[in-house]
């Protein structure tokens, strides 16, 4: 007795068609992530585009973003180049009748994971860039001295009021023996007028013996002596203590370096005056 022979039934139609359709939905999957990764790797310049607009102190590095998107669009090229493979090997299979092999969802359910994963990683990484802005918000206006580098003025908040800096800045240049040329109360005289402007005073110093080298060695630094600090209070009732960047008067009039001290003390005082 021969064994009986085993024929294969050639597949359907209806399961090319069902192919089919499992290969464009996977081509969508591909585009999908491709498309979502550009939109996370271009997030980073967002982020960048903000921090420019909202005139941040030091840009926030946004990098992560970049890698994340890279990784999206990488994860959905290999989904497409596997599927279109998946796809003829199928066709194959069903072409030759081997259409009782089963296949594996592995892809599928690699794919949810490692889209959960990368979930996880963005809201990990805007919570963190979150907080590192507010925190760097919060330093640049309340703790650390906020430098302006398109106008040379240096801004370092103050623990007291107008009236008690400015107070405490005349005792410290009286103890140290440097002139106080003229206080000059701008909230006082824009009252006189009858016009409204929160608590503002302008303190101009200094001691002839360090100026005269400057205006020596540099004349054009007389346009900026005596030194100048000014004590005013924002919208939202703080009190802040603003003056000119030593480095700043240095690049701008060419101050020898050897009389940056002369001008430098400006620093320590608006220190002293704001603890």
């Amino acid at each position: 007795m021969g064994s009986p022979i085993e024929t294969k039934q050639k597949a359907d139609v209806r399961d090319y068609l069902a192919a089919e359709r499992t290969l464009l939905a996977w081509i969508r999957t591909g585009l999908a992530l491709m498309g979502f990764g550009f939109v996370v790797a271009r997030f980073g310049l967002f982020l960048q585009q903000l921090q420019a607009i909202q005139h941040s102190v030091s840009a926030q590095s946004t990098g992560l973003s970049l890698w994340f998107g890279t990784a999206l669009i990488a994860a959905g090229v290999m989904v497409n180049v596997f599927a279109g493979w998946r796809h003829v090997r199928l066709v194959r299979e069903m072409d030759r009748g081997d259409t009782a092999r089963s296949h594996s969802s592995v892809l599928a359910v690699a794919i949810a994971f490692f889209l959960a994963l990368v979930g996880l990683a963005m809201a990990i990484y805007l919570i963190s860039v979150r907080t590192s802005t507010r925190s760097q918000s919060q330093n640049s206006k309340e703790v650390s001295m906020m430098s302006e580098r398109d106008n040379g003025i240096v801004n370092t908040p103050s623990r007291h009021s107008v009236d008690q800096t400015v107070g405490k800045l005349e005792a410290i240049l009286q103890a140290k023996g440097i002139t106080l040329f003229a206080l000059v109360d701008h909230s006082g005289e824009a009252a006189k007028v009858g016009m409204t402007l929160p608590p503002t005073k302008l303190l101009i110093f200094g001691s002839p013996k360090a100026g005269t080298p400057l205006m020596v060695a540099a004349p054009s630094s007389a346009i900026d002596l005596p030194l100048k600090i000014l004590v005013w209070e924002d919208g939202e009732g703080k009190v802040w203590i603003s003056y000119n960047s030593p480095q700043y008067l240095a690049d701008r009039h060419r101050i020898p370096p050897e009389l940056l001290p002369n001008i430098a003390v400006v620093g320590a005082l608006a220190a002293a005056g704001g603890s």
